[in-house]
C-alpha cells in the first residue's frame, strides 16, 4: 500500500471522529508542533502537523491511536543490527563454554549430509572434529581465489558458535577455565561444509574444492546434488535403505546353527560316491 493511500485512510478516520467542539477548543490555545520522524516510508512532516491537532482531542482517541500506528511508527532501525556472521557470532565471549563433542546421529538421521541449495558440495568423511574459524576462512578464500572472475554463489553449511578458551602454556592447574582464544565449529562426520552453484564447469569446481580441502583438517570428498545420503558412516546406495539398517540382526545362535547345517550339506555332497 502506497503512502498516498495510507494518508487518505487516516484523514478519512480523522474527519469522521473529529467534531466542531474540538476545533473551537484548539482555536484559543496554542498548539505545539508535533514531533516528526525522518523515515522514508512515512509521510512528510507538513502532513503530520496538519493531522496532529485533530489527534490531540479527547473525542478522537481511537483515531489518534490508529494515526500513530500508521505514521508515527519507525519502520526501520537507525542502528545497525549486531547479529554477527558465520565465523564470529554475536555471543558473549566472557561466558565459558564446554568443550563438548560433535553430534552423532544414532537414530538414522541424514541431516546435513546431502547437497541442498547448490549443485556441488564438499563433504568431510573421515572423522568428526572441531574446525576453527581461521581454517574455514582460509578455505573460503581459497575457493574464491580459484574461481575469480566466475559467476557462482557459495553456501556455507556450518557456523562457528563454539568458543575455545585457553589458559596458556606453563600454567599451574586450577584457577578457572582460561580466557577466550578463538571461535570454532563442531563438525560431525559426513557433514557438508561448502556448497556451490553457478555457471561453472564441474572440473573447475572439483579443483577449487580440492584446494579448499587441503587447507582444512581431515579428508574430504566431492559430492553432487542427488547423491546418496549418509547415516553415520554408511551411504544409502545400491538399494540399501534406512529400514535395512534399522532391521534387527539375527541372533548369534541362529547364525551358528545355519552355518553348521550348511557345512554338513557341503560335506555330504563332497563325500557322496559318483553314480
Amino acid at each position: 500500500m502506497t503512502g498516498a493511500s495510507l494518508l487518505r485512510q487516516a484523514l478519512q478516520r480523522l474527519s469522521i471522529s473529529a467534531s466542531a467542539s474540538a476545533s473551537s477548543s484548539f482555536s484559543s490555545t496554542a498548539v505545539a508542533p508535533a514531533r516528526t520522524f525522518s523515515t522514508r516510508p512515512c509521510m512528510s512532516s507538513a502532513l503530520i502537523r496538519l493531522a496532529a491537532p485533530a489527534c490531540m482531542s479527547a473525542s478522537s482517541s481511537s483515531a489518534c491511536s490508529s494515526f500513530s500506528s500508521l505514521f508515527l511508527r519507525r519502520s526501520f532501525s537507525a542502528s545497525a543490527t549486531a547479529q554477527g556472521n558465520w565465523l564470529e557470532p554475536d555471543l558473549n565471549r566472557r561466558k565459558r563454554m564446554m568443550k563438548g563433542r560433535p553430534r552423532v546421529a544414532t537414530g538414522g538421521s541424514v541431516k546435513g549430509t546431502t547437497v541442498v541449495w547448490g549443485d556441488y558440495g564438499l563433504r568431510m568423511y573421515d572423522h568428526h572434529r572441531r574446525i576453527t574459524a581461521k581454517q574455514l576462512k582460509v578455505a573460503e578464500d581459497t575457493i574464491k581465489q580459484r574461481l575469480r572472475g566466475q559467476k557462482y554463489r557459495l553456501y556455507k553449511r556450518v557456523n562457528c558458535n563454539i568458543g575455545v578458551f585457553y589458559s596458556g602454556n606453563e600454567m599451574r592447574m586450577g584457577k578457572g577455565k582460561g580466557s577466550f582464544d578463538h571461535w570454532a565449529s563442531r563438525v560431525a562426520v559426513n557433514r557438508i561444509i561448502f556448497e556451490l552453484r553457478g555457471a561453472i564447469h564441474e572440473q573447475v569446481v572439483r579443483d577449487a574444492f580440492r584446494l579448499a580441502g587441503n587447507k582444512l583438517p581431515g579428508q574430504y570428498e566431492f559430492v553432487k546434488k542427488g547423491d546418496a545420503p549418509v547415516v553415520g558412516i554408511t551411504k544409502l546406495e545400491d538399494g540399501l535403505t534406512l529400514d535395512d539398517l534399522k532391521r534387527a540382526r539375527k541372533p548369534v545362535a541362529e547364525v551358528a546353527a545355519a552355518a553348521a547345517v550348511e557345512q554338513v550339506r557341503s560335506e555330504a555332497t563332497t563325500s557322496a560316491p559318483p553314480s
